[in-house]
């Protein structure tokens, strides 16, 4: 098992410049002769309750075309789209969404991310457009197995009169009021639906996979299953010291730690 530890001191010290220095350090993989550099492109499968606003500190870090490319979109029914939710939107629809985006961007080579929730989107965005995806980073995320959904995950039950919509969990104790008041502007509830709704694989070969752990954890972290699953299985391990959403408290290290994965073949 390739196993690394970054901490906050590390990207400090490393600073955003270094960051955009590693952008334009990376190989060019899969290139035709007389090309000169192969554009790495990030798709980020959100997290729940959150949206494509969530990663706005990382596109200035990410977004750096020609070099890289940052895709932050939102899910149906959350953030900017969240009038279209209905108890119907669950799971197989987020999936949907970013392969439209996938689709419709004209996306290849993708070094694909998700999030917390996103993990279990992220998995079946890979599956279905394995031709598209030459990586998958799991970032503090839900690995699920075919047939599993992330109330399966965390064990949890529901009720037949629980309501469709589920209230955002708390905001990591870390962050900056100014970051809590950002985000408690923006989060919306999420349909349970996407919480309790079946992954579904085809059993075909995943892209290469790598996880990324964040250290900081709640008392009632419902991702130690999931990292130790990586871990088993020796895909590359990245522990960084940060509470569950490092784009949000520490973008920089966050960056830092993509780039040095996503120059993994």
């Amino acid at each position: 098992m390739n196993r690394l530890q970054i901490t906050r001191r590390d990207a400090l010290a490393a600073g955003a410049a270094n960051v955009a220095a590693g952008l334009m350090a990376q190989p060019a993989l899969g290139l035709n002769q007389g090309s000169t550099r192969q554009t790495t492109t990030y798709l980020i499968c959100h997290g729940g309750w959150s949206a494509g606003w969530a990663w706005k500190k990382m596109r200035p870090l990410l977004h750096a075309p020609p070099e890289s490319a940052l895709f932050t979109p939102t899910y149906t029914g959350v953030g900017e789209r969240a009038h279209l939710a209905t108890p119907e939107v669950g799971l197989e629809t987020h999936i949907r969404d970013m392969l439209a985006v996938i689709e419709t961007e004209e996306l290849s080579d993708i070094t694909l991310i998700g999030h917390s929730y996103g993990g279990m989107v992220a998995t079946g965005v890979a599956d279905r457009a394995r031709d598209r995806v030459r990586r998958l980073i799991y970032l503090d995320a839900f690995v699920p197995e075919n047939g599993e959904s992330l109330y399966a995950l965390t064990g949890q039950t529901v009720g037949r009169d629980a309501p469709w919509l589920v209230p955002p969990r708390p905001i990591p104790p870390d962050t900056a009021e100014a970051d809590r008041r950002w985000i408690n502007a923006h989060r919306s509830p999420q349909p349970i639906a996407s919480f309790t709704t079946p992954l579904h694989l085809s059993g075909k070969d995943l892209p290469p996979r790598s996880y990324i752990r964040c250290t900081r954890t709640a008392p009632d972290d419902p991702l130690k299953s999931s990292a130790a699953k990586a871990r088993q299985n020796g895909w590359p391990y990245v522990e960084i010291d940060a509470s569950h959403s490092p784009h949000v408290t520490t973008p920089e290290l966050l960056a830092a730690t993509l780039v040095r994965l996503a120059q993994i073949s």
